[in-house]
């Protein structure tokens, strides 16, 4: 616990950057997503594109967490600063480093540091020590990295039309429908409830963010063209271009095709039953970890869901989604509300991780 203390003092008080200033940006919806013929993502991620630092040679971001662990490649922001380098070239923003350079760094990084795990199943690990509910021990693996990771890749392929791209998003994808004990990242709970877990504990947590961003990297590999999969049967809602989709659709393995479509529908299924698990009557919680307190999100964190299920809405059409977004943002408006979660925060993060 003191390497944990002294390392979230330094993160949170020290003088000089650490790996907040690139996790806590302002969350926005990318309306442009949204639009006919568009490979942007579904959030701007624009303050990560404005990200000063540190990079290596290639310019993959790198992540200063201070303490004994220090500066670190991290996938899930290598994934998110290559999907933000691709939002800000299409829209031509200027006064930071991008560009085309950043996205194909990012993209051809995923590409050479996929690796087996102890299972054989092709991941993205982190190669440093991660103190949470149980200590995530080097080299260890998340849902998280392999759904944005499979985002950044189906866009590389889309962008370059090369094969690299494709293959590496394909075997990261097998993970995501592999059940924990084999080595993936699936998680079904006694309800029959499938969970993509970010962080792989026992017993699992249920992350709420991880759980939204891995989804989306499940629907970007999918098509709503696919065959025998339309947007009725599965809550989808159409929003990319299908003539492109089509192309890298062809190319995947039916039977993973079939099994994203089938982790897609029980995986949204998972997140509308079990939305209201995560609504504390005043603020939204992190996750679902099993001990005598609730985890409450962090202020980032709270505005982070309401633009994630307020993307989910957009994505399929339920109306629970957008419900609960406006719920949770009336709960950010009210100062004591807001009072109370920062205080339970502290506490939390004293207590437990």
């Amino acid at each position: 616990m003191f390497n944990y203390y002294t390392r979230i003092f330094q993160a949170y008080l020290g003088r000089g950057g650490s790996q907040l200033s690139f996790w806590h940006e302002t969350p926005e919806i990318n309306e442009r997503a949204f639009e006919p013929d568009s490979r942007q993502y579904y959030m701007t991620f624009a303050g990560k594109a404005h990200y000063a630092g540190p990079f290596d040679d290639d310019g993959v971001p790198l992540l200063d967490y201070h303490g004994s662990i220090g500066r670190q490649y991290n996938p899930i922001a290598i994934a998110q600063y290559g999907l933000a380098c691709l939002n800000a070239g299409e829209r031509k923003d200027s006064g930071f480093r991008f560009q085309v350079s950043g996205f194909r760094a990012c993209a051809d990084w995923l590409v050479t540091n996929l690796e087996k795990n102890a299972a054989g199943l092709k991941v993205w690990h982190h190669k440093f020590d991660w103190e949470y509910f149980r200590t995530l021990k080097a080299p260890w693996y998340s849902g998280l990295a392999q759904g944005q990771g499979i985002s950044l890749l189906v866009r590389a392929f889309r962008e370059t039309g090369e094969v690299k791209y494709r293959e590496a998003a394909e075997a990261a994808f097998v993970s995501m429908v592999t059940p924990i004990e084999d080595g993936g990242i699936l998680f079904v709970d006694k309800a029959g409830d499938w969970w993509i877990e970010e962080y792989i504990t026992d017993p699992p947590t249920h992350i709420l963010n991880g759980f939204m961003w891995a989804l989306w990297g499940v629907r970007d590999y999918i098509s709503v063209q696919c065959s025998g999969f339309s947007v009725q049967e599965s809550g989808m809602q159409t929003g990319w271009p299908v003539a492109s989709q089509a192309v890298l659709l062809d190319t995947l393995q039916p039977t993973l095709v079939k099994a994203a479509t089938d982790l897609w529908q029980r995986s949204l299924e998972t997140l509308e039953h079990n939305i209201g698990r995560f609504d504390s009557g005043f603020w939204s919680l992190y996750d679902l970890a099993p001990l005598s307190m609730q985890n409450p999100a962090s202020e980032f964190y709270h505005a982070l869901h309401i633009v994630q299920l307020e993307v989910m809405h957009r994505l399929t059409g339920k109306s629970v989604f957008r419900e609960t977004a406006e719920r949770w943002r009336r709960y950010a408006e009210k100062p004591f509300y807001r009072r109370r979660a920062v205080l339970a925060k502290v506490l939390f993060k004293l207590l437990h991780y």
